[in-house]
């Protein structure tokens, strides 16, 4: 066989898996060593004797797959590749470019798979551990590409290409240490943003998506977390950990009856799920429990109620939207039972779990309402009616501020220590008791400031008896209107009034009767 000096025929790449040159050949040739040169001998009888048609045609496919890759085709440049492979099964860069053309379709593992091929038939191929790496890395497979793109690094050691990718690699590692320690902590604001460095060079790793939607969901961004599931669960509907996602979404949404069934899906696809199974155990626990207390509170059994929501508010702290109506409920049974300071703070905990929460801001206002604590609840029925502008609470709020006012002039009810539905019977006998108490005379040998607060509620007593026993003034009064702003007549003297109710031209003296007059006042009081 004869070669000349700078003759260069190209060796069929399917052959020896690469294209070659035969100057490698023309060098064993001038090599001088005779076994070797019986080696090339041998090995060109036995191509000279191959039937090079499937592997010409094979070319011939490779080549249109390179063109429709270039047009950026990669659907069809996948096709073309793929007959060169099933004519050359052995060819290590068909199933290089093959897994270039899947990682441009997005079709990370069947890339992986096409650059493992490739490597296998020929390991010094860079281009196909390049590959496998980045397949690896987009995958979240760090160590595993850490270790392809080292092997880059030992084919080519000059490739910055290789430098960069190991130092993405390191990154991701590093992101997934710091994620984990976060979530041991609790610290899900910490693992979302770890998992969303991690994902720019992992773009295809379902773990760390779940795991960021897992934290999402932890931190009630319910929508983030369900979008992120959906889209695992579009490419992957036997995904167990996205299954558990959408029914932690759910769980925590307080639909319970969907979460289970999410959850029972998920321990389907993946029966050791042992997060699936302990939030399947919760929800069916919490959903009873609340049930039960639901029924207690029917049946007027309220202080069963009280502590079966108490019961159900320690299976799970992180289901915010059910502990809030838990509280709530809890709110409501106090409420029956006269526990109004701790009906206040159970609504104030319903609110700090769930800020929109429209009804424990309503059962609080009511609370205040019930404790004279107006200023609260007028805040309470403005944030209320703020959010849903309806009749009702327009008209509890108009009722709050009312109350508001009227708590900031004097109460002439409790001035004479009576309810606002006293007859005119029990004002009259209230201010007869308390005109003797507090009248000047009564007290003229205490000391003078005694005497001036005495005769400060003498008159307080004699202003609220005016307006209470006057059935228009009273009628204004407990409307909360200000009678002096509506041009009543306001002006009194509180000893003409205590003359004229107890009769006698001279009036009456305690100077004169002082042990008639505490006879008489220990009669009012016994009676």
């Amino acid at each position: 066989i004869h070669f000349s000096r700078n003759a260069t025929v190209s060796w069929p790449s399917a052959f020896s898996g690469r294209p070659t040159s035969l100057t490698l050949f023309r060098r064993l040739l001038h090599s001088k060593s005779l076994p070797l040169f019986e080696r090339v001998l041998t090995v060109f009888s036995n191509v000279l004797t191959l039937d090079i048609s499937p592997l010409m045609e094979a070319e011939g496919f490779k080549e249109q797959g390179n063109v429709y890759y270039v047009k950026k085709d990669y659907a069809e440049a996948f096709n073309f590749y793929t007959k060169a492979i099933d004519l050359c099964p052995k060819n290590a860069s068909y199933y290089g470019n093959r897994a270039a053309t899947l990682m441009m379709l997005s079709r990370y593992r069947e890339a992986l798979e096409d650059s493992q091929q490739a490597v296998r038939l020929d390991d010094t191929f860079m281009k196909g551990h390049m590959r496998e790496g980045k397949c690896h890395l987009l995958l979240g497979n760090a160590m595993a590409a850490t270790r392809c793109f080292q092997k880059v690094q030992e084919l080519e050691p000059e490739s910055s290409q290789a430098q960069q990718e190991l130092k993405n690699a390191e990154s991701i590692l590093e992101f997934e240490r710091l994620a984990e320690i976060s979530f041991e902590k609790r610290d899900f604001r910490m693992v979302v943003f770890c998992m969303d460095r991690a994902l720019e060079s992992a773009s295809a790793c379902h773990r760390f998506k779940v795991l960021k939607a897992e934290c999402l969901a932890l931190l009630g961004r319910y929508p983030e977390a369900q979008s992120v599931a959906s889209d695992i669960l579009r490419m992957d509907s036997t995904n167990g950990d996205a299954l558990y996602v959408r029914g932690l979404c759910l769980y925590y949404e307080d639909c319970i009856d969907k979460a289970v069934q999410f959850f029972v899906q998920a321990l389907r696809m993946a029966p050791d799920h042992e997060k699936a199974r302990l939030a399947c155990r919760n929800a069916k626990a919490l959903k009873a429990k609340k049930e039960e207390g639901n029924k207690a509170f029917k049946e007027g059994s309220f202080e069963e109620a009280y502590d079966l929501y108490s019961e159900a508010l320690t299976i799970d702290p992180n289901n915010i939207k059910t502990n809030a109506k838990l509280y709530c409920n809890r709110a409501t049974v106090g409420s029956k039972l006269n526990k109004l300071e701790q009906a206040i703070e159970d609504c104030t905990k319903a609110i700090k779990l769930d800020e929109t929460y429209i009804k424990a801001y309503l059962r609080r206002a009511q609370c205040y309402m019930d404790t004279e604590q107006y200023e609260e609840a007028v805040r309470d029925y403005e944030k209320v009616y703020q959010t849903e502008k309806t009749k009702e609470h327009k008209n509890l709020l108009k009722n709050a501020q009312l109350e508001l006012k009227k708590s900031k002039r004097k109460d002439y009810y409790k001035v004479l220590g009576v309810d606002k539905n006293a007859t005119e019977d029990e004002i009259k006998k209230a201010y007869r008791k308390r005109a003797l108490m507090h009248h000047p005379d009564r007290h003229s040998g205490a000391s003078a400031e005694v005497q001036k607060e005495e005769e400060k509620k003498f008159k307080e007593v004699g202003e609220a008896f005016t307006v209470l026993s006057d059935p228009k003034k009273k009628s204004r009064y407990d409307s909360g209107h200000d009678l002096e702003d509506d041009d009543m007549n306001m002006d009194f003297d509180a000893n003409n009034i205590f003359k004229a109710f107890f009769g006698g031209p001279g009036g009456f003296s305690f100077e004169a009767n002082s042990c008639k007059a505490d006879l008489y006042l220990l009669l009012i009081i016994i009676c």
